[in-house]
């Protein structure tokens, strides 16, 4: 089970090509996609982040290695796919997820979300827990903007609503903030999740790093206390950031997704 080293990341390219999901009147998703057993991987990226992560291209390597079938694609206006970024919402975003399972997938799947992309595996898992055998969350944004923007003074939330922009601070903008609309914000009010019970009752894995100065560690634990599964499991790395990409995160993940697939598959068998 190749996991880790130099040579990984071209390993991981080459196991499959780039192609587009066509949608008229939506623009074309780009995505890799490797054809194997059940259940599968779909890999959600976070903010800004594409298809090309560290993370997804690691989960791709053991999914070709354990015959598993896996997925990665990028949402809409971002990476590879077409569409203009700035004119996106949450929900576009969820509906690729769910256009992706529908049409790319043949039976349940584990999602792999990556901060907004663990936000965006718990709206699929809920929209259509058919579709969803398990869920990994990796510094699970669950209503992460929402919540920051109601965390500003007044003035600087009346400021947004007046000019329609609100520019959400960010260490990892080269401009020090990643520039939204407004509109954006009011519009992933609709997908909070943090206030009521969360309806999903597959098994559930929660990775957060103790140093994650974007998503709280604490938001993880409060995504497991309103799960109203029983099987969910919260892994702190007590050195981790907001991305845990560094070597040793990206071993724990593959052998926390390992060892969810192997639960399900013997559940399968049983």
């Amino acid at each position: 089970m190749p996991l880790m080293g130099g040579s990984y990341t071209l390993i991981a390219k080459e196991m499959s090509s780039i192609q587009f999901l066509t949608r008229p009147p939506l623009p074309r998703l780009a995505y890799h996609r490797i054809l194997a057993r059940n259940p599968g991987v779909v890999f959600l990226p976070g903010f800004k982040s594409n298809m090309n992560a560290v993370k997804a291209l690691a989960l791709e390597d053991f999914c070709r290695s354990a015959g598993h079938s896996f997925i990665r694609f990028d949402y809409m206006g971002s990476g590879s796919s077409e569409g203009n970024f700035e004119d996106c919402t949450l929900g576009d975003w969820k509906n690729d997820v769910l256009t992706v399972l529908h049409t790319l997938t043949t039976g349940p799947q584990v999602l792999v979300g990556s901060s907004m992309g663990g936000w965006l595996m718990l709206l699929a898992a809920l929209a259509k827990p058919e579709n969803v055998a398990g869920l990994v969350g990796i510094a699970t944004a669950a209503d992460h903007f929402v919540t920051v923007f109601n965390q500003l003074p007044s003035e600087a939330r009346e400021d947004a609503v007046r000019t329609g922009k609100y520019n959400m601070p960010s260490k990892y903008s080269a401009s020090g903030f990643y520039s939204m609309k407004y509109n954006f914000i009011k519009e992933s009010e609709q997908h909070s999740l943090l206030q009521n019970r969360i309806n999903i009752s597959c098994p559930v894995r929660l990775m957060h790093g103790m140093k994650d100065e974007v998503v709280p560690w604490q938001v993880s634990i409060k995504v497991a206390e309103q799960l109203i599964s029983d099987d969910v499991d919260i892994i702190l790395r007590k050195n981790g950031d907001h991305r845990l990409s560094q070597d040793e995160d990206i071993k724990l993940l593959v052998t926390v997704v390992a060892d969810l697939l192997q639960k399900l598959t013997k559940k399968d068998l049983d």
